[in-house]
């Protein structure tokens, strides 16, 4: 048994951070104004090839602002994928307006582009797609689509900093976009969140909002209802170190994805993402699903993990399968999101992994399903 316990995900300080903390600490800087959110919504922004990034509180206030600056409101549709981390559409509900559900691809999990058009209706305003784990959803698809109904796009792109679609880095390509670094994303403040855009308006409109609303220009004036959804100086000054060794993060994980994948190309029973040409994955997580053959569950594959000291986390429930969505999706089925959901496992995933921890995992999962494959 391993000598030491393996998280699914833990976040990698490998750089300036302490430095640029202690700093917030000895200057007495350590709230909401600061030189380090300055520099690293100027340095991510620059990463992502954009010419706004505006930091914010966490990557679902990141989302409620886009929504915000576009517009959306009572009786708007967004169009949303239904295989998301919750927030995604807890975040349109927030605006009053209503998230209407599709499945998703299932090569790559993410919204399949081929479902929306069927899914617009008057009252669509906007399209939320989300880079699933770090795999760039097929982004000339969707814009095509957007452009000929004339709805907005927001790419949610939490879980893939530093992702590649055609050459294009994603949180460059829709509308806005929006960035989470909890700590099991990419790069990692604790909690936190950026929006990215080459819309200036939009930018603008964001950073009133996010400052409660208050006028730049004329101190303590609120033209408008804003929140306080601003970032520290001192989660700032995280987010510059990490930013500042992205490209080091990014290989990483893809490095880690490729072990798990020489690992575990010959065991019956597994699948996982399929990269697309054209595109880099930045694997939040190597994830895995159980396939027909597999005779466990994933329950029981995830407890014998556990019980070798290694943490495997279960895929997200599909939004549909939740109580406050549920009873809006009636006669609607999402086998895609179904399969994934209930038989998907997001293995250990982070910077710091060893080859030796990796192979480990693997021997692990392998273990546990070599008695459980059928004939």
């Amino acid at each position: 048994m391993k000598d030491r316990f393996i998280p699914v995900s833990a976040p990698t300080l490998a750089g300036n951070e302490k430095r640029y903390v202690m700093d917030c600490l000895d200057t007495n800087w350590i709230s909401a104004r600061g030189k380090y959110v300055d520099r690293f919504e100027e340095e991510f922004a620059k990463f992502c090839g954009v010419k706004h990034g505006i930091a914010c509180t966490n990557g679902t206030v990141a989302l409620h602002l886009a929504l915000l600056a576009l517009g959306v409101g009572p009786g708007d549709e967004v169009i949303v994928p239904t295989l998301t981390y919750v927030a995604t559409a807890n975040a349109v509900r927030y605006c009053g307006a209503t998230p209407v559900l599709v499945d998703c691809e299932p090569e790559t999990w993410n919204m399949d582009p081929g479902l929306i058009e069927s899914r617009i209706t008057p009252r669509t305003k906007a399209i939320i797609v989300v880079h699933l784990y770090g795999h760039p959803v097929d982004m000339d698809a969707v814009m095509s689509l957007a452009g000929r109904h004339r709805l907005f796009v927001v790419e949610d792109a939490a879980e893939a900093h530093g992702a590649l679609y055609r050459g294009r880095m994603v949180g460059s390509i829709g509308h806005i976009s929006t960035f989470s670094f909890f700590g099991n994303k990419v790069i990692s403040t604790g909690e936190g969140g950026m929006l990215t855009t080459n819309d200036q308006e939009l930018a603008r409109i964001v950073r009133l909002l996010k400052e409660q609303g208050m006028d730049p220009k004329r101190r303590y004036w609120h033209p408008v209802v804003g929140y306080n959804y601003r970032m520290t100086n001192i989660t700032a000054a995280i987010g510059l170190g990490q930013v500042e060794m992205i490209d080091w993060h990014i290989q990483r994980r893809i490095e880690i994805a490729r072990w798990y994948q020489e690992n575990l190309r010959a065991v019956r029973g597994l699948s996982w993402q399929v990269e697309k040409p054209d595109t880099r994955h930045v694997f939040q997580f190597f994830t895995v699903v159980l396939n027909g053959e597999v005779a466990r569950t994933r329950e029981e594959v995830i407890a014998h993990l556990l019980s070798r000291r290694i943490e495997g986390r279960p895929v997200v429930y599909p939004v549909h399968a939740l109580p406050p969505y549920s009873d809006r999706v009636r006669g609607q089925s999402f086998p895609v999101a179904d399969r994934i959901a209930s038989r998907g496992i997001n293995l250990p995933t982070f910077a710091s992994l060893e080859r030796a921890d990796v192979d480990y995992v693997s021997e692990c999962l392998c273990e546990c399903l070599a008695p459980a494959l059928t004939a």
